[in-house]
C-alpha cells in the first residue's frame, strides 16, 4: 500500500527506504524540513518495524552517579558543582558499596556509572570504582565512563587511551555510555563546553574503545543552540564511525533540560522536535541496530508514542538517575519492570527484557 504523504517531498525518501538505501545529508535537512510528522514517523517505522517488528527492549538497571564535582562546569550542566558547594559529593568505596546493598534483592542487569572530573580522585579511585561494583555484582555489566572522563583518566595516569581504556577493562568494564560529545559542532563547544574536548578527539577514543573490544552507545544532547544542520553533521559523523568500527549498540538521542543551567532561558524541545529527532535518527543511522527513546528525559508518556516513530528500546528502570533531574525533569525516579512493560504492553508493542548487549532474558516474574 502507497502511504499518502501530506509532504510529496517525502515520497523520494520512501523509495530510498524501501530499497535500503542510504540516506543523504539533503534527505537529513528535507525531513527536519518537512512539516509531515506522521510522515516522517511513519518513514522511520517502516525502518524499526523491519529490524525489530513489534518488539520493544528494556533493561533493569541502576544509575551510579559517584560525584557532581566537576572541573569543567560546561553551561549547559546543572548537575555539576565545585568543591566547596555545600551539595558536592564524592562517594567512596564503601557509599558505593552501601548503594549497591540497598538494592541486593532486585535483579539489577546493568550499573550505568557516569560523573563529574573531580580533581581529587586519582586513577586508581576508577579501577577501585569497578572491583568494588563487580564483587558486589559479578554477574551485571558495567557501562561506565563517558569519552571525556576517558580522555581525563588518560591524562590523569599518563597511560595512553588504549592503555587506560585496558586497564579500565581489566578492572571489570564490560562496555561504555556514549555521552561527551554532545554535539559535534566546534561552534558549539566554544560556547557552550569551551574546556571539553572537541569531536576528533571524541571519535578517536570512541574508536580505541570500540577497537578494544569493548561496545559503546552513541548519544546527541539537542535542543540548545544547535542548528539543524549540526545535527545531521553528527549523526553522519557517527555513521561514518559505525561502518569502520561497528562497535555501537544504540544511538540516544537526548532532549536538553535548561532548568538550572546557563542557559535557563531556553525554552524546553517540543513534542514534535523530541519525536523527529528521534525518527530521523533512526532513518539516518541505517547502521544502527537500535535507537532509544530516554523516558527520563522526554517523559514516559511520548518514549510510548516514539515506539512509532522509530525507537526500539526505552532504556530501563533507571535506579536512580540523579543529572537529568538535577536540570529539572519532571519524569520519575526510577520504574519498576511492571512499570516498563505496562508502558510498552499499552503502546501496542512486545516487551524484551535485555542484557546490556540485547540479548534476551526471559525471567520468571
Amino acid at each position: 500500500m502507497k502511504w499518502n504523504f501530506a509532504d510529496k517531498r517525502l515520497e523520494n525518501i520512501y523509495d530510498k527506504i524501501k530499497k535500503a538505501t542510504r540516506l543523504s545529508k539533503e534527505d537529513g535537512l528535507l525531513l527536519f524540513d518537512s512539516f509531515d510528522l506522521n510522515g516522517v514517523g511513519m518513514l522511520a517505522d517502516t525502518v524499526r518495524q523491519r529490524l525489530h517488528g513489534q518488539k520493544a527492549f528494556y533493561i533493569y538497571n541502576q544509575h551510579l552517579n559517584y560525584t557532581n564535582i566537576c572541573k569543567n562546569r560546561c553551561l549547559f550542566c546543572a548537575y555539576a558543582v565545585d568543591k566547596v558547594d555545600t551539595a558536592s559529593y564524592s562517594w567512596n568505596m564503601e557509599e558505593i558499596e552501601t548503594r549497591l546493598m540497598e538494592r541486593i534483592d532486585e535483579p539489577v542487569n546493568e550499573l550505568h556509572i557516569v560523573g563529574g572530573l573531580n580533581p581529587d580522585l586519582d586513577f586508581s579511585y576508577f579501577t577501585q570504582l569497578l572491583k568494588t561494583v563487580k564483587r558486589i555484582r559479578p554477574n551485571s555489566k558495567i557501562k561506565a565512563f563517558t569519552c571525556v572522563e576517558i580522555d581525563y583518566l588518560s591524562n590523569l595516569s599518563g597511560l595512553s587511551i588504549d592503555a587506560t581504556v585496558a586497564a579500565l577493562k581489566n578492572a571489570g568494564l564490560d562496555m561504555m555510555p556514549g555521552g561527551g560529545a554532545e554535539v559535534m559542532s566546534e561552534r558549539v563547544r566554544k560556547k557552550l563546553f569551551p574546556k571539553k574536548m572537541g569531536k576528533e578527539r571524541w571519535l578517536e577514543i570512541m574508536e580505541a574503545v570500540h577497537r578494544a573490544g569493548l561496545k559503546s552507545n552513541a548519544t546527541m544532547l539537542y535542543g540548545h543552540i544547535e542548528t539543524v544542520e549540526e545535527r545531521i553533521d553528527h549523526l553522519i559523523l557517527l555513521r561514518e564511525l559505525q561502518e569502520k568500527t561497528g562497535g555501537f549498540s544504540a544511538f540516544i538521542p537526548l532532549a536538553f533540560h535548561s532548568k538550572n543551567t546557563g542557559l535557563a532561558d531556553l525554552p524546553s524541545t517540543t513534542a514534535v522536535d523530541d519525536l523527529k529527532m528521534i525518527a530521523i535518527s533512526r532513518l539516518m543511522l541505517d547502521n544502527f541496530p537500535h535507537i532509544k527513546a530516554y523516558w527520563v528525559m522526554i517523559g514516559e508518556k511520548l518514549a510510548q508514542v516514539a515506539l512509532n516513530y522509530g525507537a526500539d528500546d526505552l532504556d530501563g528502570t533507571i535506579i536512580e538517575e540523579r543529572i537529568t533531574h538535577t536540570a529539572g525533569a519532571k519524569s520519575a525516579k526510577g520504574l519498576t519492570r511492571e512499570q516498563m512493560e505496562e508502558m510498552i504492553i499499552s503502546a501496542g508493542f512486545i516487551p524484551i527484557e535485555r542484557d546490556s548487549f540485547y540479548g534476551e532474558i526471559h525471567a520468571e516474574h
